[in-house]
């Protein structure tokens, strides 16, 4: 066991877990942040996304130690009354089918609108493409993103 120091969606944690335990756990499991979801466990879906230090990470093969100190946001995160421009796109566009994928979209979505404020299609596509949508709303998720991009600009 290891005392580990998260500031997550702008509040300090600390706490006594195994080093080893991935990130999703420790926001599912010991602060009950269930909006970041489990997909396959091996970092190749996308849909346990967060935001480690302003940077998109899958939290499913990262161990809680290796996030001490950090700032972590999660979709709960994201904005206060779920109005990111985001997702107001999903929204209106109607994205989500199962939903499952949703929150891990977004928020690679939302890190690469914050590198890249006025992606191109080729852009999105780059930035997204590593993130799987079971029910296969990709040609929705790009147009949101693309969507948001124009009503942040």
């Amino acid at each position: 066991m290891a005392i580990v120091k998260l500031k997550i969606n702008g509040k300090a944690y600390e706490s006594d877990v195994d080093p080893e335990m991935p990130l999703l756990w420790y926001l599912r499991e010991e602060i009950e942040l269930v909006g970041t979801k489990y997909g396959c466990g091996i970092a190749q879906c996308g849909a346990c996304t967060v935001h480690m230090n302003g940077t998109a990470v899958r939290s499913c093969v990262l161990p809680v130690s290796s996030a001490d100190g950090a700032e972590i946001t999660t979709i709960e995160g994201l904005s206060e009354k779920g109005d990111h421009p985001l997702q107001k796109a999903w929204d209106e566009l109607d994205v989500p089918q199962c939903g499952y994928c949703q929150a891990g979209q977004i928020m690679t979505a939302a890190s690469l609108l914050k590198d890249n404020p006025k992606p191109s299609l080729e852009d999105i596509e780059l930035a997204m493409g590593n993130n799987i949508c079971r029910c296969g709303t990709y040609h929705r998720i790009r147009e949101a993103v693309k969507l948001a991009a124009e009503k942040m600009n």
